[in-house]
C-alpha cells in the first residue's frame, strides 16, 4: 500500500505511568494530535520499555496489555488497551530490515510506553499495532539506520512512533507533590536539542553524546533516547519538524514531543 503523502512520524515524551490515567496538559495535547493527524492503517512502536539484546517484532494478533512497573496504584495495573497487532506489518518490518535477522516474538505486547500514551490519541484502540525492540547492545548510530530503513512505512499508511523521553533522569526527578522549576541543565540541553532538531542536524543529536555535560545529566542511560533516533531516521527532505507537546516534569524528565510532517 502506497499513499501519496507521507504519514507523520511522532515521537512521544510518554513521562510518569500514572499519564494513562490523567487528564492533563500532556494528555491534552496527545488527544489533539490524533484528532489532527490522518488516522494511520497501523502504528509501528518503538518504546524504551522494550529494552533487550535483539531486534524484534510483536507477531500476536491480538498483544497483550503489559503492566510493566511496580508501586502504582491498583486502577493503574486494571487498565487494558486492547488494540489489535498486525502480523503482516510485523513481516514488512522484517523484510525492510534485511538482511539483519528480525525476530518474530509472540510473547511480548504493548508496554506502556505504547499503551499509555495511544490510549489518549487513539482512545478507542482501533488501530492495528507492532512494537519493535530496540537492541541494547548496539550503538545509538545503529538505531538510526534502521529508521532510515524503516522510512518506507511512512509512505504505506504506518505511523512510526517512538515513546520514550528527550531526558529522563529518575535520579533527580523530584516524587513530591511540589511541581519543581527544571534544572538549568534540563532546559540547556531541551533548548539545544530542539534547535538541532529544526536545523536537521541529525549526526549531532546521534552522538549526542559529544554534546557534553548537559547531555550525560539528560541521558544517563540511553533506552528512552533512542526511540527518538528511530523517528528522525523516518525524516523526509521536506518533512516539518514541529513540537506538539512540551514540558519539563518533576525537574528533569522532558515531556517534549517531536513531530515529522505535516498535521493534515
Amino acid at each position: 500500500m502506497t499513499t501519496l503523502e507521507p504519514m507523520p512520524a511522532i515521537f512521544f515524551g510518554h513521562g510518569n505511568p500514572m499519564n494513562a490515567l490523567s487528564e492533563n496538559a500532556y494528555t491534552q495535547a496527545w488527544r489533539r494530535i490524533g484528532e489532527r493527524t490522518p488516522k494511520p492503517r497501523a502504528i509501528l512502536a518503538i518504546s524504551a520499555h522494550w529494552y533487550v539484546p535483539a531486534t524484534a517484532v510483536t507477531i500476536s494478533t491480538n498483544p497483550r496489555t503489559i503492566h510493566d512497573f511496580g508501586g502504582f496504584p491498583r486502577r493503574l495495573f486494571e487498565v487494558q488497551y486492547p488494540a489489535p497487532g498486525d502480523p503482516e506489518l510485523a513481516r514488512r518490518v522484517a523484510e525492510l530490515l534485511a538482511p539483519l535477522p528480525v525476530l518474530f516474538d509472540p510473547s511480548w505486547g504493548l508496554d506502556h510506553g505504547t499503551w499509555s500514551v495511544l490510549k489518549h490519541v487513539y482512545p478507542l484502540a482501533d488501530v492495528p499495532i507492532v512494537q519493535l525492540s530496540i537492541d541494547d547492545s548496539q550503538p545509538p548510530a545503529f538505531h538510526f539506520e534502521l529508521g532510515r530503513k524503516l522510512a518506507a512505512l511512512r509512505h504505506e499508511g504506518v505511523l512510526v512512533a517512538g515513546s520514550g523521553n528527550l531526558i529522563h533522569n529518575l535520579e533527580a526527578y523530584a516524587w513530591g507533590a511540589h511541581v519543581p522549576d527544571p534544572y538549568d541543565w534540563a532546559l540547556r540541553f531541551e533548548t539545544e536539542a530542539k534547535r538541532l532538531l529544526v536545523a536537521g542536524d541529525h549526526g549531532r543529536l546521534v552522538e549526542y553524546e559529544q554534546l557534553g555535560r548537559d547531555a550525560l545529566l539528560s541521558v544517563p542511560t540511553p533506552d528512552h533516547y533512542l526511540p527518538l533516533l528511530y523517528v528522525l531516521g523516518t525524516r523526509h527532505g521536506g518533512d516539518a519538524v514541529t513540537f506538539p507537546v512540551e514540558g519539563i516534569d518533576g525537574g528533569s524528565i522532558s515531556m517534549l514531543g517531536v513531530q515529522l510532517g505535516a498535521s493534515g
